[in-house]
């Protein structure tokens, strides 16, 4: 039994919610043996989440919503007001900080936390258990200091650090303005004290963990900083360690080069977030970017380290159109990262990218996660073509499936790999018409078809590289339309992502703005 309910709904049961354990751990003393925690995933059905929730018989339920469970968030909340009506919903995260006014889930609660609502959570629950209702329903959290702050990885439990991503942040805050990004409002940058942040990081090494995923927006912003939170780490490597940081793109500095040289390759993951090379663009949306020192610290990377490199790239940004977004991503691919991570623009809440409506023609679905639907420069129907390019590219190039037929693919193509791809998305459409449940068997009779028939590449090479990558991830049965190219046995080397060994993929990543 629990007079409070800390509840979320993940993407996936993997990803452990490191709001809640933020808000539990800074609970009030007096409160936190009142309180429980229960996570559930986006798939799940309400009223089963509502069934194990009411089984504490709670008086306040907090609930933190994102973008991928708002509206599962809005179904959860809206059944619970009508089966108990007497139970106070808080509500906080950051799909609920900005334009609550217009959101029917905010007006079903009955109080929203907007901002860091660590602190302010377990006052407003003090307050509530104590008979004094706030007479104001949005409450703005004032932003705290690390100092303030109890750190939550204790309440990583074992099955956690066994079995889930763990979360952990060494910041928060951004200094840059990038107009489609929530942290271009989270100012200004905090450091958590490196000491206690150290201790906490012992701790879970020591109880096991060996996968961590820091979701600060700019892990290299603090160059002594993150140089000493990397050294701890290889002081202490052992084998299966895995560590991910976002990075800013243009600033790897020598001091830091050398501390990630000393990594053994699969340690490290980076994510890049490229996002466009069109300068104009980036000028337009707030975004400093030099594309230079970017395409060097990339080449550094993956010539010199063996860093898993994750990039990304946006469809639709302002004023960017096909052309320059395709001359984009062959400059992005020539840099050979692992991962390519194609998006579609979000308008998130309380984002200021909303300035460029008007003048580019932007048009956003009104639901979550509000993707773009279609600009002045690129229109609905080439919006979805290019929803299926991304798709496509996630199912052939970035799932590890495929790593020798796309080096085939893309050799076999013309000047432009995106042009390719693209004509390779459509073929694939034109003849599946579907962009899910495609089996591994399907996809890889629709590569072999394509680089044949439309590319003319010779059947024996084609079938060789799709048949290495067939059995390449377990699978020994023949496809048919393999039989009479290829023999039972595979004797080739250990297949390579564009020149260099593969790297094991990485954890589950959760959206790119799931945050606190």
């Amino acid at each position: 039994m629990a007079d409070i309910v800390l509840t979320t709904l993940n993407a996936r049961w993997a990803h452990a919610s490191f709001g809640l354990r933020y808000l539990l751990a800074n609970l009030p003393d007096a409160l936190r043996p009142r309180a429980a925690m229960l996570e559930f995933e986006i798939n799940q059905r309400s009223t089963e989440i509502i069934e194990s929730m009411l089984a504490q018989d709670p008086k306040i339920v907090g609930v933190g919503v994102y973008i991928w469970n708002a509206t599962q968030s809005l179904q959860l909340v809206s059944e619970l007001k009508r089966i108990r009506p007497g139970i106070t919903i808080v509500l906080g995260g950051p799909e609920v900080s900005y334009e609550t006014d217009q959101q029917p889930l905010c007006g079903l609660a009955d109080f929203v936390i907007t901002g860091e609502a660590d602190i302010e959570f377990g006052l407003l629950c003090e307050k509530l258990l104590d008979g004094a209702r706030p007479l104001t329903k949005v409450l703005a959290a004032p932003l705290p200091e690390f100092s303030g702050l109890k750190l939550p990885y204790h309440l990583y439990n074992d099955h956690d650090l066994a079995h889930r991503v763990i979360y952990v942040e060494a910041s928060r805050g951004c200094p840059f303005k990038c107009e489609f990004c929530l942290s271009s409002l989270d100012v200004p940058v905090r450091n958590v004290p490196l000491e206690s942040l150290l201790d906490a990081m012992q701790s879970l090494l020591d109880r096991g963990a060996r996968q961590f995923k820091f979701v600060d927006r700019t892990f290299n912003l603090n160059l002594n900083f993150s140089r000493a939170i990397l050294e701890f780490f290889l002081d202490r490597y052992s084998p299966g360690l895995f560590l991910h940081f976002e990075m800013i793109p243009d600033r790897l500095p020598e001091a830091l080069r050398d501390v990630i040289r000393k990594f053994p390759a699969g340690a490290l993951q980076f994510e890049v977030g490229v996002q466009t090379f069109n300068e104009e663009t980036s000028a337009r949306i707030s975004r400093r970017q030099d594309n230079d020192k970017l395409a060097d610290n990339l080449r550094f990377l993956r010539g010199e380290t063996g860093v898993h490199v994750h990039a990304d790239l946006i469809v639709g940004l302002p004023g960017e159109g096909l052309a320059s977004f395709g001359r984009g991503f062959d400059r992005l691919l020539a840099l050979r990262p692992q991962e390519i991570q194609v998006g579609m623009l979000k308008r998130l809440r309380g984002t200021p990218i909303v300035r460029h409506d008007s003048e580019f023609g932007m048009i956003y679905s009104p639901n979550a996660p509000y993707e773009i639907l279609q600009t002045r420069d690129i229109d609905f129907p080439m919006m979805q073509r290019m929803r299926r390019f991304a798709r496509y590219w996630d199912l052939v190039a970035n799932s590890g499936n495929f790593v020798c037929t796309t080096e085939l693919l893309l050799s076999r193509g013309g000047e432009s790999s995106f042009e390719t791809l693209l004509r390779f998305s459509d073929w694939l459409f034109s003849r599946t018409k579907q962009t899910h449940a495609i089996s591994l068997s399907v996809l890889a009779e629709a590569i072999f078809r394509f680089m044949v028939d439309e590319l003319h590449c010779p059947a024996q090479e084609a079938a060789d590289a799709v048949w290495q990558d067939y059995q390449r991830v377990g699978r020994s049965d023949q496809p048919a339309f393999l039989r009479s190219l290829v023999g039972p046995a595979d004797t080739r080397k250990q297949p390579t992502i564009f020149g260099r060994p593969e790297i094991s993929a990485a954890p589950s990543r959760q959206a790119r703005h799931a945050r606190r």
